[in-house]
Order: structure tokens, then C-alpha cells, then sequence
């Protein structure tokens, strides 16, 4: 009997919290669309990226492999030319690969385009961002094609801190669920593998105004803050409290009110609900091309955003798990289980092995992730995968001296960053919140210690794709 290779659907969104899901317990957000996914498919509870800024986290959880193999390791950085994404595996298996928005696998700063190595892409439309910094924006020829542009439509500022976006009809997210949807309508028949890569919910904070308008500022929650909490954290966290992307005048976080604050979740929200809205276009044009039986489908972040906790927006050289934990979902109804949850620490490294081993095809030495398929299947304790995770900033993005790696227990989470003498330890069972940052606590020398070592064990593991199998690593 033939066997019908599956379709992979990969949505992934950018800068996107873990806790923006209705069905995974935000009951203040509207997102129907992905709690029916959630419903129909795995939802993953502690699934974490590994790298909190864009470049180095894609290219790490679209080859398998951590940030410091990839050799991608800083935004504007360009993976090298010998690593294989995830895209140019199933190319080479027979499949039609598409892309519709943002790739960042190299800088495409300054009005350069981004430069591509041989990622597999047959139609690749390609859209870094909504603003017309290049012709070559794919997104900018669409509206263009409408007789609009996306200076006309952008509404500018709303508040000081919230932007009122281009309306929903001509918005980068909805051109970019149009572009999923018509390659998945013209590619009946043959195996086919898609990225979904909207900009949203990427600051500045801008949703559609008929979306803004959906969600009272009133009815937010506040960021989750201590008073004095900064006095014991890194001199990185201290200035980006001052100013967001540590640049004055583009956001002056210190002089926010609680009702400014509450605006910017709102429209945070209302971007996260307009992606919503997307994914469930999409998945209505698999169900009435009679694909979606044949299709598996992932929705994750690249990686979270501070939103204003611990005084902090964007993101930056901090892995709280605001930043570095991220909403995962996998769902294929004829052999995924439906319904299913897993709180088991799992990796974005993960996603590449995972799809190989689903589809019957073997996985290489060189990918460093695990294949989720006995969760998804149901045969594997839904609360266990990983003994920890591991997340890696170094020199990226802002803070340019800022060098640190991260290891997460199911109890414990240390951040230390190297060339200096500081660092974060949190006791997750009696500090969920990360508050209290116990570093220099002369009563947790021995966990500070523990941690350590396995925080420098994970990084040198992580240096080769085929390393010992030694104890938890």
C-alpha cells in the first residue's frame, strides 16, 4: 500500500508569549482558532527557545541544533552556507517548501535584503517586516497591487506607547495567512511544507484599530512586578527598565503609568487575536481542500516578550520565561492524540526531529534536538522529556558585552553571565514569578553550585552534534 507523505503546516509567529492562549489558561485573550487547535492536537506547557532574540533562536530551531553549533549566534548574523534547515530536508525528500513573511537567517538591516543560503524555499515571499524599507518586500508589492500603501494606512501613534496599526483587511499578517492559503489551495496533491512567518506580535504595538478597540485597557492585567526587585539584578536588566532596546527616546519604559502599561497588553493582545484569526482561516482552507487529515501542524514563537515584566519590554539578554518559553501546539488528527498536554521541559531544538521521525525518515547525527513522537502518540510520560533546558545569548541584538547561558530545571533556573561576575538563581518552587534573585545567597552556595556545573556541562555538550550520552545530557 502507498503511503502518503503528510503536509507540514509550521506556524510560527514572532516574539509571542507562552501565555497567550485562551485554552492554555489566558482568559483574558480570544483566540478560538488555536483553542481548537489545542483541542485537536498536543499542547506542549514548558516549551522553550533557545536563544531569546530572533536570528540565532530560527536558525537554532530550524536546523535541530543550539545556537553555538549553527554558528548563527547574533541577530543580523549570517547562518553559514554548510547548515541545513529544516525546509531543505523536506526539499530534498520531494516537497513543494514555501514561505510567506519573515525568514532572519541574515541581516537585512539598512535597506540590504536579506542574503539566503540553499534553504530549500521554492516560493519564497518574502516580508522582514510590514514598513516599505525594500522594494523587494513581497508584502509592499501586495498592497501595492490593491492601490494602497503601507504609509497611507498606518494610523501612527493611538497613546505614548501603543501605535494604531494598518486595518485588518490590508495588515502583514492577513496578507501573509492570504499567501498560506492560496499555496495550500495550488499545491493539492503533492506533498507540500509552508511557513506561516507573520512579523506580529513584534513590538512596536500596533494591532489593526477595529482589533485595538476589542479589548479595554481597564480590564488588563498589570505586569508582573516586586518593588526593589532590580536592585538585585544585572546592570543589563537595570538599564533596559529605564529604556526599552537600551536606545533613549524610543521607549521610555521608567516613566510609564500602570494605565500605560494596561494599553500596551491590550494591544499586544489584540495583535496576538488578529493571528488568531489567521490560523483559523487557514485551517479552514485545509478542511475544505480535504488536507487536513494529511497535515501536520505547528504553532510556536520564535520567542516571548517582556511585556513589561520585571520592568522590562522587548527583549534582550534575559531568559525569564517570559522570553524564552513559548507556546507550542502539534496537531495531526489521524495519529497525534487530541486534547493531550504535556508539561515536560522540551526544546524548539526538538521540532526538527520530531517532524523527520513522523514522517518515517531518519535523523541525522548532526541535528542535536529529540523527537517529541511518543508524546504525541501518548506512549511517553507527558511530564517528562528533558531534565532541563538550555538558552544562549551572546553579543546579540543590544547589550553588546552581554554573554549568557541559561539552564532550566522542573525547580531551578540559573543564568550566568560569563566574563562577569554576575548572574540569576531562582528557586522556581518557592519563586515561580522570578523575583528573588538568589545569586550572591550565602544559603543557596550548594544550588548555585550544582547548577553551575551543569549550566557548563549543557554548553559543552551543545559544542558537538554527536556527544557522549553521559548522565541527563
Amino acid at each position: 500500500m502507498t503511503v502518503t507523505p503528510p503536509n507540514i503546516l509550521w506556524l510560527c509567529t514572532d516574539q509571542q508569549r507562552y501565555d497567550t492562549i485562551h485554552a492554555l489558561g489566558n482568559l483574558r485573550i480570544r483566540t478560538p482558532h488555536l483553542d481548537r487547535l489545542v483541542e485537536q492536537g498536543v499542547g506542549f506547557t514548558h516549551a522553550y527557545c533557545q536563544s531569546p532574540v530572533c536570528t540565532p533562536s530560527r536558525a537554532s530551531f530550524l536546523t535541530g541544533r543550539y545556537p553555538r553549533t549553527t554558528r548563527c549566534r547574533q541577530n543580523g548574523q549570517q547562518i553559514p552556507a554548510d547548515e541545513v534547515t529544516v525546509s531543505r530536508m523536506f526539499a530534498d525528500l520531494g516537497y513543494r517548501c514555501g514561505l510567506a513573511g519573515k525568514l532572519h537567517l541574515s541581516s537585512c538591516a539598512n535597506g540590504r535584503v536579506e542574503s539566503r543560503i540553499e534553504d530549500g524555499y521554492h516560493d519564497f515571499h518574502w516580508s522582514h517586516h510590514p514598513q516599505p524599507d525594500w522594494p523587494e518586500n513581497a508584502y509592499t508589492q501586495w498592497l501595492a497591487t490593491r492601490g494602497k500603501t503601507w504609509d497611507q494606512l498606518y494610523s501612527g501613534p493611538a497613546t505614548d506607547y501603543v501605535k494604531s496599526g494598518v486595518p485588518a483587511e490590508f495588515h502583514q499578517t492577513t496578507w501573509c495567512g492570504e499567501v498560506t492559503c492560496e499555496f495550500i489551495k495550488a499545491n493539492q496533491g503533492r506533498p507540500w511544507f509552508f511557513s506561516f512567518n507573520c512579523f506580529d506580535p513584534h513590538h512596536p504595538f500596533d494591532p489593526p484599530p477595529e482589533y485595538l478597540a476589542r479589548y479595554d485597557p481597564a480590564e488588563m492585567p498589570l505586569p508582573s512586578t516586586q518593588p526593589g526587585e532590580l536592585d538585585a539584578k544585572t546592570t543589563f536588566q537595570q538599564l533596559d527598565a529605564e529604556w526599552a532596546h537600551n536606545e533613549p527616546g524610543e521607549f521610555h519604559t521608567a516613566g510609564m503609568t500602570d494605565d500605560d502599561r494596561r494599553q500596551v497588553t491590550a494591544a499586544y493582545y489584540a495583535m496576538c487575536e488578529l493571528i488568531d484569526d489567521q490560523v483559523g482561516r487557514i485551517m479552514a482552507t485545509l478542511e475544505s481542500t480535504g488536507q487536513r487529515e494529511n497535515t501536520i501542524v505547528i504553532f510556536m514563537s520564535d520567542h516571548g516578550e517582556m511585556l513589561g515584566d520585571h520592568g522590562i519590554y522587548f527583549k534582550g539578554p534575559h531568559f525569564y520565561d517570559a522570553t524564552v518559553r513559548v507556546p507550542l501546539i502539534l496537531s495531526w488528527p489521524p495519529r497525534f492524540q487530541s486534547g493531550l498536554r504535556v508539561t515536560g521541559l522540551t526544546e524548539l531544538i526538538d521540532l526538527v526531529p520530531t517532524l523527520l521521525d513522523a514522517c518515517g525518515q531518519p535523523i541525522p547525527n548532526r541535528v542535536q534536538g529529540r523527537s517529541l513522537v511518543p508524546h504525541l502518540t501518548g506512549d511517553a510520560d507527558p511530564d517528562r522529556h528533558r531534565d532541563h533546558v538550555f538558552s544562549e545569548y551572546y553579543n546579540s541584538w543590544t547589550h553588546k558585552t552581554a554573554y549568557g547561558t541559561m539552564l532550566r530545571t522542573a525547580d531551578a533556573k540559573i543564568t550566568v553571565y560569563h566574563g562577569t561576575d554576575q548572574g540569576e538563581l531562582y528557586d522556581l518552587r518557592s519563586d515561580p514569578a522570578e523575583f528573588d534573585n538568589l545569586w550572591l545567597s550565602s544559603n543557596h552556595v550548594e544550588l548555585k553550585a550544582d547548577l553551575m556545573q551543569r549550566c557548563f556541562a549543557a554548553s559543552i555538550f551543545g559544542l558537538d552534534p554527536e556527544p557522549p550520552r553521559l548522565g541527563p545530557f
